[in-house]
Parts: structure tokens; sequence; C-alpha cells
């Protein structure tokens, strides 16, 4: 995994850490391919019985590196080929792409995660931590659906996780504005399942007591509530693909990137 994600497993436990600590755990290329190596590798596990998904550092994940958008400023995508949409639209690991399934993977595992943030969760990392099937936070935990800032959508699983933990207008405030807000709020609206001092330390704590139960009850569980949740996930996750691929090196993306890399207002066209 490049040494962007760890794995140790210990009584069923697996604690997953995102270690790239000097850039706050940023979603690089080689953080994406570790977030999707270590899910599939756990799939195949069938000791593990509970997940704590951790970072270390400063900030559990503080979203897309940042070179990334400086290549986006360039008109250039990011990088990639031009066709945005055939980048992002073919469902490439089963119904996602490989961006989504860097958060998708930990609903398709068949034991529960456990998030544990602190820090920073933007963006990507803010979408990362939906992906668990529970997320504990530090009270002063910063968090924020950024998209937005860089004239994009939320495109990692965002959009269908959300829709099933807040009410649809704070979502969509929240999408709109870009709004940093605590962890205590968080648990507020409903995207914290606990807000604790250590919540890494919660985690693991309750992920042991979670390994101590029925395997095949809480791989039940789990499946029940996957298919009582995303029958529509995904026409949704095509949604999340297609727009944001004809806003990836558009005009106004191009200029929100350029306008915070200069720090200066933004000047959108109509």
């Amino acid at each position: 995994m490049d040494q962007r994600v760890t794995i140790e497993i210990i009584d069923g436990v697996a604690d997953v850490r995102l270690v790239r600590a000097d850039k706050m755990n940023a979603l690089d290329n080689a953080m994406f391919d570790g977030l999707v190596e270590a899910g599939e590798t756990l799939k195949l596990n069938k000791q593990v019985r509970c997940v704590v998904l951790s970072g270390e550092g400063r900030a559990f994940c503080a979203g897309l590196d940042a070179s990334n958008f400086g290549r986006m400023a360039g008109g250039g995508g990011g990088g990639e080929p031009e066709n945005a949409t055939s980048r992002l639209g073919p469902r490439t690991h089963g119904i996602s792409n490989r961006a989504q399934y860097a958060v998708w993977v930990w609903r398709e595992l068949e034991v529960p995660v456990i998030a544990a943030v602190h820090g920073f969760a933007y963006g990507g990392g803010f979408q990362l931590m939906l992906g668990a099937d529970m997320r504990y936070v530090t009270p002063d935990a910063r968090l924020s659906i950024l998209e937005i800032k860089w004239g994009l959508v939320p495109d990692m699983a965002g959009t269908q996780l959300m829709r099933h933990l807040v009410r649809e207008d704070l979502v969509r405030e929240l999408t709109y504005t870009g709004r940093i807000f605590s962890g205590a709020e968080a648990q507020q609206m409903g995207f914290a399942t606990r807000v604790c001092d250590d919540p890494r330390a919660e985690a693991l704590k309750v992920a042991r007591e979670i390994a101590g139960k029925s395997p095949d009850a809480i791989r039940a569980a789990k499946r029940i509530y996957n298919a009582a949740n995303y029958r529509s996930a995904a026409d949704g996750l095509m949604d999340e693909s297609i727009e944001q691929s004809s806003l990836i090196g558009s005009p106004n993306q191009v200029e929100a990137v350029k306008a915070n890399l200069e720090q200066r207002a933004p000047r959108f066209a109509d």
C-alpha cells in the first residue's frame, strides 16, 4: 500500500491507519490505492470481525491532495485525459469508480467499520468517514463538504451516504456553502455517532466488543442494513460522476482553483 495505509489485526479487530501524517493524510493516487487495497485485503480475511479506520498525526484526512488542484488550474482535469466523462463514468469497481470505491469499499466490507476522526476531515476525507458504519469524532474536529470551494461537487459516494444520515436541507446547505463545522455540530446533525475526547481508543474498545459477538449475526445485520439503504445507489453514484465530469476543467471550476491558489476573490462567469 506504498506506506499510505497500514493494517494491524489483533483478536479479530483490524486497526487501519492512514499514515501520511506530513500531508495530513491527504488523498493522492497512492492513498487512493492504499485505501482500495486495504479494503480488498480485509474482504478476504474471514478472521476480521470489526475494523477501526483512523489517521495518524494532526488529522483524519484533509481531503484531496492540493497538487491535484494545481493541475486542474491548468484546465487539464488533474492531469488526466481531457474526456472527463470517460475518466469518471465507467464503473471500474462494481457500481463505483476508483475514487468512489475508496469510500464505498468500507460499506461493502462484511463487518462493521468504525471511523475515528480527529483534526480535519475535509472533502474527500469527510466522505471517507461517511463510508464507515459508525463515526466517533472529537468535539473540536473540523469537518466540511469542501468541494464547492474548488468548484466541484462531492463525488466519492458522499451524496449517497449523506442522504441517509442527515436532513436534506442541511446536506444541501453544507454542500452549497462548504461551511466548516465542528465534531459537536456533526453529532447534532447526525453525521457523527459519538463525540469523545479519544475517538480511536473508544472505537477500538467498541470494536473489541463487536468482535466478541457472533460474526454470522454481525455480518447478516450489516447485509440487511446495506440492502435496505442503498438499493438505488448505482444510479446515484453515476449521477455524481456525470456531474463531476462536466465540472472538472470547466471555466468556473478552473477559476475557483486559481482564485484559491492565488488567494484572491474568484471571478465567476454567468
